[in-house]
């Protein structure tokens, strides 16, 4: 019965999935024509931003919206740092540093911010560091905005004690995504990714003491970064999406889905390293880019391969 089930709504998805795009459909990216991420590490990892850019390509595929990621490993919002952060090599980066220059260059018409994990330095919940991660939200806001982009925050993934240790820093993260869920009241744009994972390790966990999202506490797994794109799927409407328990389980749902997800990682992993490169962050030890030009160029290459996949010609 339970194989049954799991066919049935593998079927349902299909034959939605399949549908041609229809007028008005995906209607809070309408008049987008390129989101950037940004985020630290789990950003950067960027397997939540590929589910999502997959997903958007399978059911629409003639709604084109240019992805690019440009999450940065160990970055604040908040512009704080641990004492010996990285053994002492270097402090955590201030999105602030880079934030101008990113703008500028990657002209976005969206800015999708993951911000938070990082942003309370691991410590239990302090008015002072709190305050930061405000300000520094406010100053993301404001300098979008004088670019003409628009921003939707991300509340920042569940932090996993039983894993990670630093006892209070669970709750400390829970005030913060709270806040930023509050924020809504004032016109913000929010998806709470944090609840729904945190409900999802807490129900798992207590089937199989075993179970985690993320093996350090920190870092999310498949199917952590799954949770972070669905719920950001379902704030754009996609409800059918709800029931969908990881990544694998959608891309088999649409004859081209692993294909199709297997291009455009490629696509975003590509492009990812060119644009932190062309935006030239300070943060050491990452990898150098392909000069954007060269880079863009091979993304072309990519993106035709994406559209005879989906069987749709060259716009």
């Amino acid at each position: 019965m339970k194989t049954f089930r799991i066919s049935l709504l593998a079927a349902v998805i299909a034959i939605t999935m399949a549908k041609a795009a229809e007028p008005g459909l995906l209607k809070p990216l309408a008049g987008v024509k390129r989101i950037v991420f940004l985020g630290d590490s789990i950003t950067h990892a960027g397997q939540y931003v590929e589910f999502v850019e997959a997903w958007c390509r399978l059911r629409f595929p003639d709604h084109f919206v240019d992805f690019i990621n440009i999450g940065l490993p160990s970055e604040t919002v908040s512009g704080l740092s641990e004492d010996g952060h990285a053994g002492g090599q270097f402090p955590r980066p201030d999105l602030h540093e880079r934030l101008e220059r990113v703008l500028a260059k990657s002209k976005p018409d969206l800015v999708v911010a993951c911000y938070g994990m990082n942003c309370g330095i691991y410590l239990p919940f302090a008015g002072e560091r709190f305050a930061k991660y405000q300000d520094g939200m406010e100053r993301l806001r404001k300098a979008c905005a004088a670019h003409g982009a628009k921003v939707l925050h991300v509340t920042p993934p569940t932090f996993d004690e039983v894993k990670g240790g630093k006892p209070g820093y669970g709750a400390t993260l829970d005030r913060y995504s709270a806040w930023l869920v509050g924020q809504r009241k004032l016109g913000w744009d929010v998806v709470d990714s944090h609840a729904p994972m945190n409900i999802h390790l807490a129900e798992q966990r207590a089937k199989d003491s075993k179970f985690f999202l993320a093996g350090d506490g920190v870092h999310c797994n498949e199917t952590g970064h799954w949770l972070i794109a669905k719920a950001i799927l379902l704030h754009w409407g996609e409800k059918q999406v709800a029931e969908v328990a990881d990544a694998k389980a959608l891309m088999a749902a649409h004859a081209h889905g692993a294909a199709v997800l297997k291009l455009v990682q490629q696509r975003q992993r590509l492009l990812k390293d060119a644009w932190l490169t062309a935006t030239k962050h300070i943060r050491p030890g990452m990898k150098v880019g392909l000069p954007l030009d060269e880079a863009n160029a091979k993304a072309t290459e990519l993106e035709k391969q994406i559209r005879e996949t989906l069987g749709k010609p060259k716009p």
